[in-house]
């Protein structure tokens, strides 16, 4: 398959300015030659520069008029000869000069398979591959940022970072067990065991960021809670800027919960406006929206309670949280044009959904929470996603076996075996795992056979 040559429409179908199809593989030249017709055939247009060409039919018949850019190989995306076309936007033209190119003899690529083969042809690691989509889909400013750092190497380089400081350790290793009447000296393992710690404290620095990964990809589960008819319908419009959800004076309008996704100062946020809670209700409907806003609360990463502000705190029935969620909660006092009633904490929000006041001050909360004590620690993260999570945590475990065993004298082959694990887990992260560079090291470092 990664012989043949493919195309694809490369920018969204719909009504636009312009649209990019795309050529990749052996004959990605000779096909544009077919149906591309310029001043100069494809095969002797100059690299990286656009060249005026007109889309043809088999038959000769002109499909559109736009511009070619060749990239040759190795020197492009995918490593391959690659071939551009830009043209008109519309839906059916740009159908019309893909099935012109696909009639030329090339097969429609599969989802993701010009990545695949910019990986498969070294152009990028795997972690870089996996940032290309991320960008795409990246919903906020710091989602953007973290995907151009993964983009950029930044975990993959991590990684092989961390192959660099293990693959010693394995080499001395094997060197004992090839040479079963040498004992690893204390000081020899000590100095192994440096190594390996190394690796265990950086390793375990990646995990933590897993949580900030998800919150960038999927957003800050935000729920909005508290006692019917206090505003939270209302303040979900207020932060979308759109009225979004139905806001009535009366009690138990919201029955549903209801998502949607915003940023604010950067941190993606999936708002989920919920049920009011009441001690009492005899509505079985309400009774299972309330009963969905527990579990709500239960997955949340950031809690907005909504209280009447003009309602002293004696007359209100708070919200239960689940254990440990306090210090995830901002307490807003909403309608606080009427008058604040006393009791209510200071560092509570002051806001007015009705007069439009406060919301600045609340996203400020919001910032603060999230990222100085909630589960963004960092304003320029490196977030590993999941799978990244589970190499990296098995890393973690190995050379702690490897420890383990090697404090306890055991035989250098149960050590070796775990460095050898952990080594893989490592190359899987960037998508290479090559026992080669072991023997390299070997044979380099060591007087074997000498």
């Amino acid at each position: 398959m990664m012989h043949d040559t493919i195309a694809a429409i490369s920018t969204a179908l719909g009504e636009a300015a312009l649209a990019v199809l795309r050529i990749s593989g052996p004959e990605a030249l000779k096909v544009a030659a077919k149906v591309f017709a310029g001043r100069a055939p494809a095969t002797e247009l100059t690299p990286r520069m656009a060249h005026r060409a007109s889309a043809k039919t088999a038959d000769g018949i002109t499909l559109d008029d736009g511009l070619l850019i060749c990239f040759r190989g190795p020197a492009s995306y995918t490593g391959e000869d690659v071939v551009e076309y830009h043209g008109h936007g519309g839906l059916l033209v740009t159908q019309k000069v893909y099935e012109a190119v696909l009639a030329a003899g090339v097969r429609a690529a599969g989802p993701g398979e010009f990545t695949q083969r910019a990986f498969l042809n070294g152009k990028m690691d795997l972690t870089q591959a996996e940032a290309v989509m991320d960008l795409i889909q990246a919903q906020s400013t710091l989602a953007l940022r973290a995907a151009h750092e993964q983009l950029g190497g930044a975990i993959g380089k991590e990684a092989l970072a961390l192959k660099e400081v293990l693959i010693p350790v394995l080499a001395h290793v094997e060197a004992y067990i090839d040479f079963p009447e040498e004992d690893i000296s204390p000081d020899t393992g000590a100095a192994l065991i440096a190594r390996m710690d190394e690796v265990l404290i950086r390793a375990r620095r990646l995990i933590d960021t897993g949580e900030q990964g998800r919150i960038l990809r999927h957003g800050a589960r935000t729920v909005i809670c508290g006692e019917p008819n206090v505003g939270k319908s209302s303040l979900l419009n207020v932060l979308l800027g759109f009225e979004r959800a139905i806001v009535s004076p009366t009690a138990g309008t919201t029955r549903d919960t209801i998502e949607e996704v915003i940023q604010v100062h950067g941190i993606p946020l999936r708002l989920v406006d919920t049920a009011g809670l009441r001690e009492h209700s005899s509505d079985g409907i309400e009774k299972v929206g309330m009963e969905r806003t527990r579990r709500e609360l239960e997955r949340a990463d950031l809690i907005l309670e909504v209280v009447d502000a003009s309602l002293p705190p004696a007359q209100t029935h708070r919200v239960e949280l689940p254990e440990g969620a306090e210090k995830r909660r901002i307490l807003l006092l909403n309608k606080a044009d009427l008058g604040v009633a006393p009791g209510w904490p200071g560092e509570a929000v002051r806001l007015s959904c009705e007069a439009g006041t406060g919301v600045e001050a609340l996203r400020e909360a919001i910032r603060e929470l999230v990222l100085h004590s909630g589960p963004l620690m960092s304003e320029h993260p490196v977030a590993i996603n999941s799978r990244h999570q589970v190499c990296f945590e098995r890393v973690a475990a190995h050379i702690t076996a490897a420890k383990a065993a090697l404090n306890a004298g055991q035989a250098p082959e149960y050590i070796a075996l775990d460095l050898r694990e952990g080594l893989q887990a490592l190359g899987e992260v960037v998508g290479v795992v090559d026992v080669e560079e072991v023997l390299d090291v070997i044979f380099s470092s060591f007087c074997i056979g000498k």
